[in-house]
């Protein structure tokens, strides 16, 4: 949708509200006075609920404490269209990661796309990155039998530790 964005890049978070909210007003207050569309890409729609500390198990949920949004890894969280220079945009951005939870880059429309923390290259699919990176020959392995339970009785047990004793050995004068 827009030209440039803010990408998460560290591991899955949840994001408050109110610090989605730093984000957008710090966006807007670096780019007052220029022609610009913002996109907020993620919405807070999780409820978070919350118990005091020493609160003994049980007697309900807990009471509701703020709103937070869950962002994956590689999410774009904003994004900006207009007459702006990519310099502008990118101190923008960085003004509203230093608000926001988690690690951040700046991205930009022609990017290459990214599958969890790894950038795809130029005309790779999907089911490639999906395929084993080495290919292993294919070996024929005989089938492996079950091993054979023997039942053993108390009597051949004993005539078996019997005759596999061995007498201590004597010394000659």
């Amino acid at each position: 949708m827009g030209d440039y964005g803010l990408r998460m890049r560290d591991h899955d978070r949840r994001i408050s509200a109110a610090r989605l909210q730093d984000g957008v007003e710090t966006i807007k207050k670096r780019l007052r006075g220029l022609r610009y569309r913002l996109y907020t890409r993620i919405c807070a729609d999780i409820g978070v609920f919350t118990k005091g500390n020493e609160v003994r198990m049980g007697k309900g949920k807990g009471s509701f404490d703020y709103w937070a949004a869950r962002v994956a890894v590689s999410r774009v969280l904003f994004e900006i269209k207009g007459e702006l220079h990519e310099e502008v945009a990118r101190d923008a951005f960085r003004l509203a990661a230093a608000k926001l939870p988690g690690l951040y880059e700046f991205v930009k429309k022609g990017d290459p796309p990214v599958m969890g923390i790894t950038k795809v290259p130029e005309g790779t699919t999907w089911a490639e990155m999906k395929k084993p990176v080495k290919h292993l020959p294919v070996v024929d392995v005989p089938p492996v039998l079950p091993p054979v339970l023997v039942h053993v009785t108390t009597a051949t047990a004993t005539a078996t530790a019997t005759a596999t004793r061995v007498p201590p050995a004597t010394t000659s004068p």
